[in-house]
């Protein structure tokens, strides 16, 4: 017990605790937002295809602009670029609740909404993502990046949930103002919250983007890891998250299924965010790399149909191995990259993990089709083992070593 409260002493913090506090907060609201609105649009408008286009109105934006969001948070206090992007998400989740009480909204306002939704996300994320080595020394951002691993696991499983009880008894709008009233804690944290942050050389846009493309480029291991996981949210996780539920209801139980393994993976992210609280590996990529091997575990169980208790395990472990990736890939970064370009790498790494995505979504049912479930999901869980297996051998993944390590590279390279 000592332990466990020991590892938890990072909340203690004069400004860590409530800068989680906060971001705990709207990540609640954010996971019962994305079910609120859904079932709002498809009760008021009753088209899926309408609620693709609200869905795709945010998301486009999101990509889109995350570069812009990255220079943003280089160039101006990110603190500051963070409370403009939580009021900006706040306005328009009030907007839509809004727009669903009064009537029936249009597609085009509701388009319109979810794209400012998607910019304030845009802008929100590098500047969150980068902000964590202000608040924290070196030596605890393990924790730091594990408490907020553990944030975003718990909102995941509780948001959906208590989202559909609440839906029962209100409405989906409600659940949706309530998305954002929760935006308040972060913007009140952000309004008090003081940081000692470099002023910035002024220069233009694109200079500013070059020289962070020339950051993120100049590390092997950090454009490696991201190109690994470009490919495998194109190759893996985009056709999972299609023939993932569509295996649920042609073979199992149907979306109680698939709500168990959501569940379960959820549920691994939490043992994997409390796993890695309090503990250093020498070489971490080494740590991130090996467990990468996990998160096609739930991909091979469905394209095999597996008995469901088997499928449950392989969505467990996959759900740890993305808590342990996340922490301690985060740390390295936050770790080694100068922090006047953090930013700038942060969003190149985001855009990676988003770009293509979409593409392996919008691909998996028609290649599913032609050739069946199966073999999709297998072409994926064969890229994942050998693609891991070559990042494996890779000497700049195997010579990062934590920095109280002797043979430690510099933490900020010219």
């Amino acid at each position: 017990m000592v332990l466990k409260i020991s590892r938890l002493e990072i909340l203690r913090d004069r400004r860590f605790g409530p800068f989680m506090l906060g971001y705990a907060t709207s990540a609640l609201g954010t996971s019962m937002a994305s079910v609120a609105l859904a079932f709002a649009v498809l009760q008021e408008r009753g088209s899926p295809a309408d609620l693709s286009y609200v869905l795709a109105a945010r998301l486009v934006p999101l990509v889109l602009f995350l570069i812009v969001g990255g220079v943003l948070g280089d160039r101006f206090s990110r603190r500051a670029v963070m409370l403009y992007a939580d009021i900006l998400r706040a306005s328009a989740q009030g907007a839509i609740a809004v727009a669903f009480f009064v009537g029936r909204p249009s597609l085009a306002l509701l388009m319109v909404l979810a794209a400012l939704s998607g910019l304030g996300e845009a802008a929100f994320m590098p500047s969150f993502n980068a902000l964590l080595p202000s608040l924290l020394p070196p030596d605890r951002l393990v924790d730091g990046n594990a408490m907020r691993g553990l944030a975003q696991s718990v909102s995941t499983v509780a948001g959906p949930a208590l989202a559909g009880v609440l839906i029962t008894v209100t409405s989906p709008a409600t659940i949706l103002l309530v998305d954002a009233i929760t935006y308040l804690p972060s913007i009140v944290v952000l309004l008090l919250l003081r940081i000692d942050e470099r002023p910035r050389t002024p220069s233009t846009m694109l200079q500013d983007l070059r020289d962070g493309w020339h950051v993120f480029w100049s590390y092997p291991w950090l454009w490696t890891v991201t190109l690994q996981f470009t490919l495998f949210n194109l190759l893996v996780w985009g056709p999972y998250l299609v023939l993932g539920p569509t295996s649920a209801e042609r073979y199992y139980q149907g979306a109680g299924t698939w709500g168990v393994v959501l569940a379960l993976y959820g549920a691994g992210s939490v043992v994997g965010g409390l796993l890695i609280l309090g503990r250093r590996w020498d070489r971490p990529l080494v740590v991130t790399t090996l467990v990468s091997f996990l998160w096609a575990a739930p991909s091979a169980a469905f394209a095999l149909r597996l008995p469901l208790p088997v499928l449950g395990a392989a969505a467990l472990l996959a759900g740890i191995a993305s808590a342990v990736f996340n922490g301690l890939w985060l740390t390295t970064v936050q770790q080694r990259v100068p922090q006047e370009a953090m930013s700038r790498v942060m969003a190149y790494i985001t855009f990676g993990a988003y770009s293509v995505g979409p593409a392996g979504m919008a691909l998996a049912g028609p290649v599913s089709q032609a050739v069946g479930i199966a073999p999709v999901l297998v072409t994926g869980v064969v890229w994942q083992v050998l693609a891991t297996s070559v990042v494996l051998t890779l000497p700049a993944i195997r010579a990062v070593r934590r920095p109280e390590t002797p043979a430690e590279e510099p933490l900020v390279r010219a």
